[in-house]
């Protein structure tokens, strides 16, 4: 039997534009929505418990029978689904070649308490991360090395920007992700015997000479600005990635992943 959904035509539809409207902060903020596009993202977070409050499938994706079955989960669980022109997808993506669903998705506001400081993890803390697509990318990092996970410290970006989103490549609904101020946070990896570890260019050792196999924190900076001198004293230890010269810095999530993937090679890789 076929799945029947809810059909769309127009732009000015109120719907329409209230998905449209999710790419910006100010709408995802009120709403509490954001969105995720593509299958296998969607299926990642059903599979996480996010909820899905809204899908939209397009003409040509209500064709393929895994995207109507992924719908019809979907609707079983609440969400309500919408089917539109190729075009209107595309408006609502922003991109001429959308993926055949695109779902609106509650946003999860995990705080400190909400984390368990005992996870055998790493952990990883940004301090004031400002590009979305460096977030999303640790994000991915963090994923794929199994860290406890990645707390967002004082002024970060939006982690439900659609570039956040896409370049987490799912892993947002994976990682466990939490906002906060740094004065708390560092009373709470205080707490926990967590060993604070900062890349910086006022690092004193190698990034390789690290006793990453105690409980630590990894804490990167600013893309820009790096960390200031009040937090970096703060740190238990601040250490060099070495760079033969040339460029004068790395990305930051390239450095996230080179101190990441250090700490996890010295636990071998467990």
């Amino acid at each position: 039997m076929m799945t029947s959904f809810d059909q769309i035509t127009s732009a000015s539809n109120p719907q329409i534009k209230r998905l449209r409207g999710l790419e910006r902060k100010k709408n995802r903020n009120e709403t509490g929505l954001f969105l995720a596009e593509g299958a296998r993202l969607i299926e990642q977070a059903m599979a996480q418990d996010w909820e899905v409050e809204t899908l939209v499938i397009s003409n040509s994706g209500a064709e393929r029978d895994y995207v109507r079955a992924l719908c019809a989960r979907a609707q079983q669980r609440g969400a309500r689904v919408l089917q539109v022109p190729d075009r209107l997808a595309g408006s609502i993506a922003r991109k001429d070649n959308p993926q055949a669903v695109i779902a609106a998705i509650r946003q999860r506001d995990l705080t400190l308490v909400d984390l368990d400081a005992a996870h055998p993890g790493l952990w990883i803390g940004l301090y004031e991360c400002r590009d979305p697509g460096n977030l999303g990318t640790i994000l991915r990092t963090a994923d794929c090395a199994g860290a406890a996970g990645v707390i967002l410290i004082e002024q970060c970006c939006d982690p439900y920007s659609v570039e956040a989103v896409r370049a987490s490549m799912g892993s947002l609904f994976d990682v466990r992700l939490a906002r906060a101020g740094f004065s708390e946070f560092n009373t709470w990896r205080q707490d926990a015997g967590l060993s604070m570890v900062a890349a910086s260019v006022n690092g004193d050792s190698r990034h390789d000479g690290v006793d990453f196999v105690q409980p630590s924190l990894i804490l990167m900076g600013n893309e820009q600005a790096g960390l200031p001198p009040h937090i970096e004293a703060q740190c238990d230890t601040l250490c060099l990635i070495p760079m033969r010269g040339g460029a004068d810095s790395l990305n930051l999530a390239q450095a996230t992943a080179i101190m990441l993937y250090e700490g996890w090679r010295q636990r071998g890789f467990a």
